[in-house]
């Protein structure tokens, strides 16, 4: 199984062009953006990836794109879907293009299916692919919340990384380090960092990560060797990572991006729009100095 990275992975945008088709050109930039500032790896066409609004080939181009970019970081392609056969072949096509590990979300469409279909969903998944897969727990956009006991029994295969947990329930730090014993653990909620960390959890895949890694990434590596250190620096960084929870995303995430010169558009693909030039400014204004210096 390829090899996942501790630290922190940004939950990457998808730039776009005018035209509405992704721009590669702008992919390669915050690819570049995310190595400099200290990011162990990326993750494409997720939540903040806008992910569910992209095609089944425009996931395999974007791979296809990124991957030789990234010269060695790996890159972890999201999956969203109900439909198994596109959830095996967005995986292979993954693989197939470089990609470390696949991110998936469970099927949710049919509400009525039980946790042992679930279940079966995803051990159906990981005998049509040998691309290592990571739950993706985040119940408030899927309506369905893994429960340790499911998460155990998943985690038994050696398909299953690990897990990604952006529930922001803090129970789940104790739970899931049982239940994935052994696995990649990575928090979605920035703000339970410091105590993700603490329960021995990988380090996270983060929204937030798209303007924050700079800060991010050094708490994570200094948690072990100088936790006073990286303490401080999440006290110091703990209102942008509010601001930014409490900001629409990922349009406001692309709002900063493009502000900063990292990509040439802060557009949204339907149904989302641009974040309104006055709640930019307000954003920039309140985030300023945790930004980058030009």
């Amino acid at each position: 199984m390829n090899m996942l990275p501790t630290g922190v992975l940004p939950a990457s945008v998808t730039p776009f062009l005018d035209s509405g088709v992704v721009d590669h050109v702008g992919v390669a930039h915050l690819i570049s953006w995310f190595r400099a500032q200290g990011c162990a790896g990326i993750v494409l066409a997720g939540t903040n990836g806008e992910g569910p609004s992209l095609s089944a080939i425009e996931k395999r181009d974007l791979i296809k794109v990124a991957a030789p970019l990234a010269q060695g970081l790996p890159v972890v392609l999201g999956v969203a879907t109900s439909s198994l056969n596109e959830a095996a072949w967005s995986c292979e096509s993954a693989r197939k293009a470089g990609a470390s590990a696949a991110l998936v979300m469970p099927p949710t469409y049919f509400r009525e299916a039980s946790e042992d279909g679930i279940a079966c969903w995803f051990e159906q998944l990981l005998r049509e692919t040998t691309l290592p897969v990571l739950l993706y727990n985040i119940p408030q956009r899927t309506g369905f919340t893994f429960s340790p006991d499911l998460v155990h029994r998943l985690c038994q295969h050696d398909g299953i990384a690990g897990i990604k947990d952006s529930s922001g329930n803090a129970e789940n730090l104790v739970s899931f380090s049982q239940a994935a014993a052994g696995k990649y653990r990575y928090v979605g909620d920035e703000r339970l960092l410091l105590d993700a960390l603490a329960a021995g959890w990988s380090g996270t895949i983060s929204g937030a990560a798209n303007i924050l890694a700079g800060w991010l990434a050094p708490i994570v590596s200094e948690w072990e060797e100088a936790r006073t250190s990286a303490e401080t620096k999440f006290a110091y960084i703990k209102p942008a990572l509010e601001a930014l929870k409490a900001s629409p995303q990922p349009v406001a995430n692309k709002w900063l991006l493009q502000k900063q010169g990292v990509i040439e558009s802060a557009a949204g693909r339907l149904p989302l729009f641009t974040l309104p030039e006055s709640d930019g400014e307000a954003l920039w204004e309140l985030l300023g100095k945790f930004l980058p210096a030009d």
